[in-house]
C-alpha cells in the first residue's frame, strides 16, 4: 500500500512514461543518428515500467486513494502519443512528456534544439518534425546529467554541441572511463567559460554561467526576443525541488541562483527541466520564499536540538553513526514540523520530501562557510 501511495503522487509524471513506451513503436519522421544512445536507457526502462505497471493494476484494483495535488502542481495533459509540443513565443516551442521538459528554437537557418531528455528520447525528433523540417544544427546542454542530455545521440553528429566547459570537461572525463564512449552524449564542439551568445538571424539565445549551483556547469539559457528562461534542476513550477534540494552541489549556489534569475532576467517564462507544466516569474518568487522559509526552518531546528541530550538519550557512544543518525532525525523533525503547516497544502511533494530538504539546509548551515553567511541574521 505505502509503494502506491508514492506513485500515485507522482502518478503525472508516470502516467507520461507510460504513454512513451506504448507509442516507441511507431516510425519516426526523423532518423536516430546514434540507436546505442537511447539501447541501454530502454533496457532499463522496460523493466521499470512493467513494475510500475502492475503497480498501479494493483493500486487501481484496491481501490486506493490518491492523494490530492496542489492546483499549482497540475499541468496540461499530455495527448496519447506520450508527449506535447507547443509553441510558447516566436517560434520557441516547449516538449513535454509530464516528467521532463526543454525548449527547442526554429531559426531561418534550422533547429537549435536543448538538451536531450531520454525520458522523451526519439519523441523529441517527432515533435520537432511536427514543427518544421529544418535541420537540426545546434544542441545546447544546459549541465551534463543524462537524465537531460542522455538521449543527445539522436541528434545529427555534424551539429554544433554548446556547453559550458565545466560540463564539456565531466563529458570528456566520462568518455575517457567508459567501457563503451557511444553511450557517453556528444563531447561539446564548442564551450565557453562565463558567457556565450547563439545569433542565427533575428534569434538569440543568451548562455550565461555564474559558478556552481546545481552542478558545476549548469547554465542559465535566456531568449530575449521571447522573454524566457530556461534554468534547469534550480526551480520547480508547482512542486517542491528534486530530493535534498535537487541533490545540488553547492547550496549556496542554489540559494543565490534564485536571486540571478528574479534580478538579471526579464522573462515572463521560465522552463525548469521537470515535471508537469511551465513556470512563471511568480513560481521563482515562491520557491525563493520556500527556500527561505527553510533556512529558517533549519536554522531554529539546529538551534534547538541539542546534540548532547540526544546523546544522553542514545546511552551509549559504542555506535557513534547510531548517535548521529538520532540527532539527524530529530533536527529532521524540528525542521518539517515547521514548514509542512505552510507549505504541505501548497506545492507537490512537500510531505513526501521535507525531510530530504531539511537534511540537506541543515546540514549546509552547520558545515559550510557561504551557506553560514547566507543565512545568518
Amino acid at each position: 500500500m505505502m509503494k502506491a501511495n508514492r506513485l500515485c503522487v507522482i502518478s503525472g509524471a508516470i502516467l507520461s512514461v507510460l504513454l512513451f513506451s506504448s507509442s516507441s513503436d511507431s516510425i519516426l519522421p526523423l532518423p536516430i543518428h546514434n540507436p546505442n544512445a537511447l539501447a541501454s536507457v530502454e533496457d532499463e526502462e522496460t523493466a521499470y515500467l512493467k513494475f510500475v505497471s502492475s503497480t498501479i493494476k494493483e493500486s487501481n484494483s484496491n481501490n486506493v486513494t490518491t492523494q490530492q495535488i496542489p492546483e499549482a502542481a497540475k499541468g496540461p495533459a499530455i495527448p496519447p502519443k506520450g508527449y506535447l509540443v507547443q509553441e510558447i513565443r516566436d517560434h520557441l516551442y516547449w516538449v513535454t512528456d509530464g516528467s521532463y521538459n526543454t525548449i527547442f528554437l526554429v531559426t531561418e537557418k534550422g533547429v537549435v534544439a536543448v538538451d536531450a531528455p531520454p525520458s522523451i528520447g526519439k519523441n523529441y525528433l517527432k515533435a520537432i518534425a511536427e514543427v518544421t523540417n529544418k535541420p537540426i544544427d545546434y544542441v545546447i546542454y544546459s549541465h551534463a546529467h543524462l537524465d537531460h542530455i542522455g538521449a543527445a545521440g539522436i541528434f545529427p553528429k555534424n551539429a554544433t554541441y554548446i556547453a559550458q566547459q565545466e560540463t564539456a570537461g565531466e563529458l570528456q572525463r566520462a568518455k575517457s572511463v567508459a567501457k563503451n564512449a557511444s553511450m557517453v552524449p556528444p563531447i561539446p564542439t564548442v564551450s565557453f567559460s562565463k558567457n556565450y551568445t547563439l545569433q542565427i538571424g533575428n534569434q538569440t539565445l543568451n548562455l550565461d554561467y555564474y559558478g556552481n549551483n546545481h552542478l558545476p556547469g549548469n547554465i542559465f539559457i535566456y531568449a530575449p526576443k521571447q522573454k524566457v528562461l530556461m534554468l534547469v534542476d534550480i526551480v520547480f513550477p508547482g512542486w517542491v525541488p528534486f530530493p535534498y534540494l535537487a541533490i545540488a552541489k553547492d547550496v549556496a549556489g542554489f540559494i543565490k541562483a534564485h536571486d540571478i534569475a528574479l534580478n538579471n532576467y526579464d522573462f515572463n517564462t521560465i522552463v525548469a527541466g521537470h515535471l508537469t507544466r511551465l513556470g512563471t516569474r511568480n513560481d521563482v518568487i515562491i520557491q525563493k520564499k520556500f527556500v527561505s522559509d527553510l533556512e529558517k526552518a533549519a536554522s531554529k531546528a539546529n538551534q534547538e536540538v541539542l546534540f548532547s541530550k540526544v546523546a544522553q538519550q542514545v546511552g551509549s557512544f559504542d555506535n557513534p553513526w547510531l548517535l548521529f543518525s538520532k540527532y539527524i532525525d530529530a533536527i529532521n523533525e524540528n525542521c518539517v514540523k515547521d514548514m509542512l503547516p505552510t507549505w504541505g497544502n501548497r506545492i507537490g511533494g512537500a510531505e513526501q520530501f521535507m525531510s530530504t530538504h531539511c537534511f540537506s539546509m541543515a546540514e549546509a548551515e552547520r558545515v559550510e562557510p557561504t551557506v553560514q553567511a547566507l543565512t545568518q541574521k
